[in-house]
């Protein structure tokens, strides 16, 4: 194993405060517990944000903090859930009088930490779970896993409780966003904890990882290599089986690198991922490319795609200025 690191034991909290100095305009870092918040008092009586779950999926969910977005992150360890007493601390900072909407991904450990620490909150909550890989079936035991549409639903309900939408309506934004909403990924190569100095699992030069998580784990199926053209068809082919869309729907087509895939591959996929849609009468009328749910070092991509109304449309739109998503601010 070869990265830069001086001590595990200390990587998270030396990773936390190079980004804090890097982004001293944006964000602050809190410590003891960490928590990450904007650096900029929000509006008076807004609905507060806060998100968070383990390290490794940079800039997930800290680099998501800012004007327009989350008011506060809780990083936890290295593919492991945060902390109640992060969420409690993170409410406590932040929250000013109209409540606090918990976005959550759809593992065990960042459920049961969530509702533990909205158990304990004295203020008005609401959560939204985000389960958008359908690379799980629909009755899956644990249910689908919160992948890269949590950004989605992150920019889309941080605009709306930028501009003064309440809390309740914040839930059923959020939950709208999520529900229209799918996601697939696919590894080339595992990623390295660097606790475990080696890749979690094993791939041949000819295979591949169909349907992959976040955290390292192995997807649904492994298979053999093959053209971009066919990987791409048959994640678009599962994404468009479960949402369904209408020639003529407006959607947004987000492809997510997974750590250590090149951006000429990213907008690869991304230009076959347009043209399968486009041949559909999808009109994909916004569009995301780049690293921002990642798996440490995984290569890899997800595919997500957002079918969009105009309300939608308006807030993905809207001014967002955080360390790793910035328009119009």
């Amino acid at each position: 194993m070869k990265k830069f690191i001086n001590d595990i034991d200390t990587l998270l909290d030396e990773s936390l405060q190079g980004f804090a100095k890097a982004h001293a305009d944006i964000i602050q870092l809190h410590t003891q517990p960490n928590i990450v918040t904007r650096s900029t008092a929000a509006p008076a009586s807004k609905v507060v944000l806060i998100s968070g779950g383990g390290s490794g999926h940079e800039p997930l969910h800290t680099g998501f903090v800012g004007i327009g977005m989350l008011d506060a992150a809780c990083p936890g360890q290295i593919f492991t859930s945060p902390t109640p007493d992060q969420m409690m601390a993170a409410a406590e900072l932040t929250e000013n009088g109209e409540g606090v909407l918990f976005i959550v991904k759809n593992y065990a450990g960042d459920v049961m930490n969530f509702e533990i620490a909205s158990e304990m909150i004295d203020c008005p909550f609401e959560t939204v779970l985000i389960d958008d890989d359908v690379s799980l079936p629909k009755n899956h035991s644990t249910g689908r896993r919160g992948v890269a549409g949590t950004l989605i639903v992150e920019k889309i309900t941080g605009a709306a409780a930028e501009n003064g939408m309440n809390l309740s309506d914040c839930k059923i934004l959020g939950d709208k966003v999520n529900q229209m909403t799918a996601s697939m990924g696919v590894a080339l190569n595992c990623c390295t904890v660097p606790a475990l100095g080696k890749p979690t699992f094993e791939l041949a030069d000819d295979e591949i990882e169909m349907g992959v998580g976040i955290h390292g784990e192995r997807g649904h199926e492994t298979i053999k290599l093959s053209s971009a053209s066919e990987i791409v068809e048959q994640i678009a082919n599962a994404i468009n089986e479960d949402l369904k869309p209408q020639k003529g729907q407006k959607a947004l087509l987000h492809i997510n690198g997974l750590g250590s895939t090149p951006l000429m591959e990213l907008h690869l996929i991304y230009n076959i991922a347009a043209q399968f849609w486009e041949k559909r009468g999808i009109d994909i009328c916004r569009s995301l490319v780049g690293n921002y749910t990642t798996s440490l070092d995984m290569t890899g991509c997800s595919i997500t795609l957002t079918l969009l109304d105009e309300e939608m449309i308006k807030f993905w739109d809207a001014p967002v200025n955080t360390a790793n998503l910035r328009w119009n601010c």
